[in-house]
C-alpha cells in the first residue's frame, strides 16, 4: 500500500513537471519575446488556444516558420532557453488565448 501510494504521487508530480508553468511561459516571454512584440496579454489574444497549440506542436515548427525572416527573433528561438521553455510558454499562450476568458495580471 505505501510503494502504491509513493508511486501515485511520484507520478503527479511528474505530469505537473511535463505540462509547464503558466507563470515560467510568462517569465521566459518577458526574456524571449517582449522586445519585439511588447505586451504578453495582446500577443496571447491574437490566436486561439487551438491555434497557440498548433504553433507549439512539433518542437514550436508554425511558431519557427513564422519568425523565419527575423534573424534576432529565430537565435532566440533556437537558443536554450526557448527549447527549455517551450512547454512553459505554450502554457502560458494557451491559457490567455483569445477564447480562454483569462487575462494576465500584469505584464
Amino acid at each position: 500500500m505505501k510503494k502504491l501510494f509513493v508511486f501515485f504521487i511520484a507520478s503527479l508530480f511528474l505530469a505537473s513537471a511535463m505540462n509547464g508553468s503558466v507563470f515560467k511561459g510568462q517569465r521566459a516571454y518577458m526574456k524571449l519575446c517582449k522586445k519585439c512584440h511588447k505586451s504578453g496579454g495582446k500577443l496571447s489574444q491574437s490566436h486561439t488556444q487551438e491555434e497557440w497549440e498548433d504553433y507549439f506542436d512539433d518542437n514550436a515548427k508554425l511558431l519557427l516558420d513564422a519568425h523565419k525572416n527575423n534573424m534576432d527573433a529565430m537565435e532566440k528561438l533556437q537558443s536554450k532557453r526557448f527549447k527549455k521553455n517551450i512547454r512553459n510558454l505554450r502554457q502560458f499562450f494557451v491559457k490567455y488565448a483569445s477564447d480562454s476568458g483569462n487575462v494576465p495580471a500584469c505584464n
